[in-house]
């Protein structure tokens, strides 16, 4: 039955791929469970790949086992998170690490005067704080996304923070 479903699903059959996924969601939520150890992060992961399964399929050549090639999706997405959360983990290093910001209290007023005093930075140093603090993208990423090197990412983001100190009055000890 699931070589049918497979096939109809590859095909385009919305039914056929409700069905697989129904069929293999619990092997895809324990397989990032076993790999993640977290509750959220394991349904997140399913959630995702779930998600990447549906224009992924069509890459399924029926060469090797479909649990194989699914257990593949789900490492991938593991790893993907992980990058994340190191991405993420940086950012909140860097952030946390600029005088200018830290002694900001975690209200929302705050973060709004925040974000309102990037939007009056050059387009290019607004574009490379937003990609890299709001979008979690790393300078690499948003050097590609901004058809630049990865240093003059770095360097935006430096002008961007001296022009933010100014902006909100906050001195750097």
């Amino acid at each position: 039955m699931e070589p049918e479903l497979i096939r109809k699903a590859i095909g385009g059959d919305a039914a056929a791929f409700g069905q697989l996924v129904e069929m293999n969601y619990d092997f895809i939520h324990s397989t990032a469970w076993k790999w993640t150890r977290n509750r959220m992060d394991a349904e997140d992961i399913a959630q995702d790949v779930c998600v990447r399964l549906a224009t992924a399929i069509r890459s399924f050549r029926g060469e090797g086992r479909f649990r194989t090639w699914l257990y593949a999706l789900v490492l991938n997405a593991v790893r993907d998170l992980a990058r994340k959360s190191v991405r993420e983990r940086r950012r909140a290093e860097e952030w946390g690490s600029d005088p200018a910001l830290q002694a900001r209290p975690a209200d929302e007023d705050d973060m709004q005067e925040i974000w309102t005093a990037v939007q009056t930075l050059s387009p290019k140093q607004r574009d490379c704080v937003m990609l890299v603090y709001s979008e979690g993208l790393d300078h690499a990423e948003a050097a590609d996304v901004l058809g630049c090197s990865e240093p003059t990412v770095s360097w935006h983001l430096h002008e961007a923070r001296k022009r933010l100190r100014t902006i909100l009055g906050r001195e750097v000890a």
